[in-house]
């Protein structure tokens, strides 16, 4: 029985571990994108034009 409390002693502390490590990434900014919003200035005028093609085909589709 003295097993499992340690085992479970030790699997908290794991996990305390892991995500004090976790939240210590997140704060330091080891998440942050920095890639994706340089490279989506780039494409803005093919999402606008692709948009208004949906939205003329959606509103054709309406008036027939």
């Amino acid at each position: 029985m003295s097993v499992i409390y340690i085992l479970i002693t030790v699997s908290i502390t794991v996990a305390i571990f892991f995500l004090v490590a976790f939240i210590k990434a997140v704060k330091s900014g080891q998440y942050d994108d920095d890639y994706t919003p340089s490279v989506r200035m780039l494409f803005d005028d093919e999402l606008l034009k692709e948009t208004n093609k949906k939205q003329i085909q959606i509103t054709d589709e309406k008036q027939l």
